[in-house]
């Protein structure tokens, strides 16, 4: 009988996302496929370094002990193949317990996520995250350079999302961004009762609580946050909204406009996901960040 991932939260992450190949892509940039090739090759006994969502899928596998698989990581790469012996040894030398991967040599990889099931994207590329967003997937473009403590909360995953765009549709954000704070904040007043149509990261949020509700005697456990600059009395459509999906947050930061790096650096989440270039800018020089390229703060300006 065939295996299946079902019921399990499927995470694809590129090469990049979960490892320091930061050197190595830069000689691809300057030299070439061929010439990064050869690095990878080199360098085949010698281990990476974490990447940025190392410590969040450490964790996360941390779900699976006994004999209950609740996660599963694929490496999901445009590394060629040669290359992807290096990232599977170096998942081994971390006591990484990968064993699935798929590499395209250059090629978009997003229409594998389909038979993955995969409940996030992470990579690098942001063309690879624009092509899973629109195929309907939650993925996030990762800031490789972001400040990383893979030693905090040890038995807690840490997740912070923002809101609109991202848990929920970017209905409200073009509300004001067409005509300004006073309209936004009357027209959430006056929908407070409706609930936000579903963002990209909805189906993400639903699977973390699934995760955790089924996680028994598990130790890890999950804590995430809403950081969104909504303040009131616009606050009261985004509870509505959750509450009516039947899914709570633990906690939730109206911020209004405040920046949202001083709290985060306070929250400490393991990754934190945002719309908007600039907060992601912020975000990333105190905690894992990725961008989420939806919504209509990333569509081109006319």
């Amino acid at each position: 009988m065939p295996k299946t991932l079902e019921g399990q939260l499927v995470v694809a992450i590129s090469s990049r996302a979960l490892f320091d190949f930061e050197e190595e892509n830069r000689l691809f940039e300057k030299e070439g496929e061929s010439a990064y090739m050869r690095l990878q090759l080199d360098r085949l006994e010698t281990p990476a370094r974490p990447g940025v969502a190392f410590p969040l899928v450490k964790k996360l596998l941390a779900f699976n002990a006994g004999d209950e698989k609740r996660v599963e990581v694929v490496i999901l790469s445009q590394n060629d193949p040669v290359s992807g012996m290096r990232v599977f040894r170096s998942a081994k030398a971390a006591e990484l317990a990968l064993e699935r991967g798929v590499f395209t040599k250059g090629k978009n990889p997003f229409q594998y996520l389909r038979p993955l099931g995969a409940n996030l994207f992470l990579s690098a590329k942001e063309e690879d995250v624009r092509s899973a967003l629109l195929a309907g997937y939650p993925a996030a473009r990762v800031y490789p350079n972001s400040a990383v403590a893979a030693e905090r909360h040890p038995d807690e995953i840490r997740i912070a999302f923002d809101g609109d765009a991202v848990l929920f549709s970017d209905e409200a954000e073009r509300v004001y961004q067409a005509e300004g704070m006073d309209a936004f904040q009357k027209h959430e007043t006056e929908h407070a009762a409706e609930p936000l149509p579903p963002g990209p990261f909805k189906p993400l949020l639903e699977a973390l609580h699934r995760l955790q509700s089924g996680a028994g005697g598990t130790p890890t456990r999950i804590r995430t946050a809403l950081v969104t600059a909504r303040s009131a009395p616009a606050h009261e459509r985004a509870i509505r909204t959750l509450m009516q999906w039947n899914i709570g947050v633990d906690e939730a930061m109206f911020l209004g406009g405040l920046t949202k790096a001083d709290f985060l650096r306070e929250f400490e989440p393991d990754f934190f996901f945002d719309d908007q270039t600039g907060h992601c800018d912020a975000a990333a020089q105190v905690i894992p960040t990725g961008h989420v390229a939806s919504g209509v703060s990333n569509e081109p300006k006319v």
